[in-house]
């Protein structure tokens, strides 16, 4: 194979030697978070008009020949993982996500050699979970046994909605019978799995939010994740803002259906997450309690911690420059230290996201910072009700939930 020589502002700077990373400096780990892998393929059949993911339309089908090189993008995201094991050595990996785009559109043959060959060079929990994200359709969800054979342990379907018209106002390529087809088969082929359900969708009223949840618990799933539709910079919707729901509204939904998932006995652990005893997402987990995590692929994010720093990396973004780049050793666009400054709220930006809040000594082990770092965010936070705490764990409350952007900004750098 060839690989292109790019100048280095295209093809990204070289993984630094894992001796810049162990340099002295101001933070002082006592000891290391868990480690999760994220594993980004950027494609899909169609870009939705809501979605800001670095995703990208398969207009040529799959397999090459002018639509997605799925042989070479794999051979790029290993060489970037070879390239990356220096600054993990030694270190368990305890889940691996699988995201996009649709990674469903990889056949399962090509899944299977990636995860044979991640296999090969990490060390992975005996009970590592293993994601993957697809989308409903027939063109997928035959596939949905073959991918469990490939050793991938949960699958995550982005339904969004079983509501034809919203389908179609979402930009999405299934419709109803196809999200219910999908989800019967992944209720055969994996023992746990998530549905993605969106709300406070265009038009939509009480009632087919109702018929929506009604219709997705019926299917007995082990975890539901759900989003509120926002509108975000640089989308379709952005440009073209379709009606939506008031404020009110959507709180009323969202509390509708914390109602209907606690009925069916989905507990909501996350703000965004409701799962049965058993199943919550040990990878979004290890997001939220600040945990590390190493990201190849197209755009894929990483954040790693040291003895005496945490860094933050950003792949490069587009597919073709970052095949080039990581078969060329270079897949890395951005590589910096977290700031002293700025970690306790990059540390509550997760951590209050969980219902149960978190321990106290887990901010000192995973910043490296005293508690009184955010002393005086936490006194303010509870004058405001926003949490509660004793002498081992901050919690949010319900408020702090329904107000979790004004919690988490009380831990803003100055």
């Amino acid at each position: 194979m060839t690989i292109p020589i790019l100048p280095a502002a295209q093809s990204g700077a070289p993984l630094r030697d894992v001796q810049h990373y162990m340099r002295p400096g101001l933070l002082q780990l006592p000891s290391l978070p868990p480690l999760s892998l994220y594993v980004h393929l950027p494609w899909c059949l169609r870009k939705c008009p809501y979605c800001d993911f670095n995703s990208h339309e398969a207009r040529g089908g799959m397999g090459g020949d002018g639509g997605v090189p799925e042989a070479r993008y794999i051979d790029a995201l290993l060489a970037d993982l070879e390239a990356a094991l220096p600054l993990i050595w030694g270190r368990t990996v305890h889940s691996i996500f699988i995201g996009g785009g649709t990674p469903s559109l990889f056949a399962p043959e090509s899944i299977d050699r990636l995860l044979g060959d991640i296999r090969a060079r990490l060390r992975l929990d005996a009970g590592c979970e293993i994601t993957l994200e697809a989308n409903p359709g027939t063109f997928e969800k035959e596939r949905f046994r073959a991918y469990r054979g490939a050793g991938v342990t949960r699958l995550s379907i982005g339904v969004q909605s079983f509501n034809d018209r919203h389908l179609q106002a979402l930009g999405r390529v299934h419709n109803r019978a196809q999200a219910l087809a999908a989800v019967e088969e992944a209720a055969q082929a994996f023992d746990t799995f998530n549905l993605d359900i969106m709300y406070a969708l265009p038009g939509q009223t009480p009632a087919e939010l109702d018929e929506d949840m009604r219709t997705a618990l019926a299917l007995q799933p082990p975890h539901i994740s759900i989003y509120h539709l926002t509108i975000e910079p640089n989308t379709y919707f952005a440009k073209y803002p379709p009606p939506l729901p008031e404020d009110d509204a959507a709180y009323a939904m969202l509390d509708r259906i914390t109602e209907l998932t606690g009925a069916a006995g989905l507990a909501r652990y996350e703000v965004s997450a409701y799962a049965r005893e058993g199943h919550q997402c040990v990878h979004n987990r290890n997001y939220w309690q600040f945990g590390d995590y190493l990201g190849i692929g197209a755009g894929a994010h990483s954040k790693l911690s040291f003895a005496h720093r945490v860094v933050r990396q950003v792949r490069l973004r587009d597919p073709q420059l970052y095949m080039a780049g990581a078969l060329a050793g270079r897949a890395i666009a951005q590589d910096d230290d977290v700031r002293r400054a700025d970690l306790p709220f990059e540390f509550m930006l997760n951590a209050l996201r969980l219902q149960e809040g978190f321990a106290l000594q887990d901010f000192t082990a995973r910043t490296g910072l005293a508690i009184t770092a955010i002393a005086a965010g936490l006194q303010q936070a509870e004058a405001q009700g926003l949490i509660t705490r004793d002498m081992e764990r901050v919690r949010p409350t319900q408020r702090g939930f329904d107000f979790l952007s004004d919690l988490q900004a009380l831990f803003l750098a100055d």
